[in-house]
């Protein structure tokens, strides 16, 4: 898991109330801010396995240092007919989400207030069917960088030919087409990090 410097950015939870995140960066005088501490992230699968109700089924877990999405695979619906298009399936699968959550807010809340306290993290809910998904809140994370102008060039151009609004929006797609485009190659940093962590729990306490 990549721990960036950065903010936590605003979430509008389905509680109805809006909040930031668990904890953020602190002022640290003349030294400037400071990255917190993030608790460990141990066992999050196994939590939300036994805390989520049976019918839910074996949930899939994203964490970052800021935020925990629990993506919930439901049945399918039965689209059968003819004249089925892929708009008809597509909108059908949609539904079938949208009943989902909203059966299931109030017990979401619950259990997402429960895993916040426990990891120091937001929860974010998604549900899968047939081949839709839906992201239900989330963070949306600030994150500060300084970039030299050739760096900027590359913004700027992105910008101008009317692909990104603006750099910040720029910065985001870049971010997301390596991730669509390094997907393997993340994936190994990801387990080497994973292995220098548990090498690091099995030296001596200091």
């Amino acid at each position: 898991m990549r721990h960036p410097q950065q903010r936590y950015g605003r979430q509008v939870p389905e509680g109805g109330h809006r909040g930031g995140g668990p904890g953020g960066r602190r002022g640290s005088g003349r030294g400037g801010p400071q990255e917190r501490e993030v608790p460990p992230a141990e066992g999050v699968e196994g939590w939300f396995a036994g805390r989520l109700p049976d019918a839910w089924g074996t949930p899939e877990i994203t964490v970052d240092r800021d935020e925990i999405t629990v993506t919930v695979t439901l049945e399918p619906p039965k689209v059968d007919g003819p004249s089925t298009s892929e708009a008809d399936v597509a909108a059908a699968e949609a539904g079938r989400i949208t009943r989902w959550r909203e059966d299931t807010r109030d017990e979401r809340i619950q259990i997402a207030r429960e895993a916040e306290h426990r990891y120091g993290r937001k929860v974010a809910w998604a549900g899968r069917a047939g081949s839709s998904r839906q992201l239900f809140t989330h963070l949306a994370v600030p994150v500060m960088t300084r970039l030299r102008q050739p760096e900027r060039q590359v913004l700027d151009t992105l910008v101008d030919s009317g692909v990104a609004r603006s750099r910040a929006e720029a910065l985001a797609w870049c971010v997301k087409l390596v991730g669509e485009h390094a997907d393997t190659w993340l994936a190994d940093l990801r387990q080497a990090m994973e292995a220098v962590q548990k090498v690091r729990e099995q030296g001596p306490a200091l």
